[in-house]
């Protein structure tokens, strides 16, 4: 059986080993953070890329719709912009209609 005295000893501990462990992790993960978001990054300036082009489709999207065409002939010219760029039809943005 334990006794009273390591019962109490335990509780007064967890909370401070809790502390400690929910510091360690929150160190790794701000650093993994920061090694992920790092705006010099090959990675990151590839996604810059990628965003601006597909605003772009979708600016051009939005003119095609705004000449008058209709929805299908614009949601063919974003696919076209968009091919290679961002998952799906809608070139990476789904909305309601």
């Amino acid at each position: 059986m334990t006794s009273l005295r390591s019962v109490k000893t335990f509780l007064t501990v967890s909370p401070i080993l809790a502390a400690v462990a929910a510091v360690a992790l929150s160190v790794s993960f701000s650093v993994a953070h920061a090694q992920h978001n790092d705006k010099d990054s090959k990675e990151t300036k590839e996604d810059i890329q990628r965003h601006r082009a597909m605003a772009a489709a979708h600016e051009g999207a939005a003119k095609c719709l705004e000449s008058g065409k209709k929805d299908e002939v614009c949601e063919k010219e974003l696919q076209a912009a968009c091919k290679g760029l961002a998952v799906g039809k809608y070139c990476g943005m789904k909305h309601v209609h």
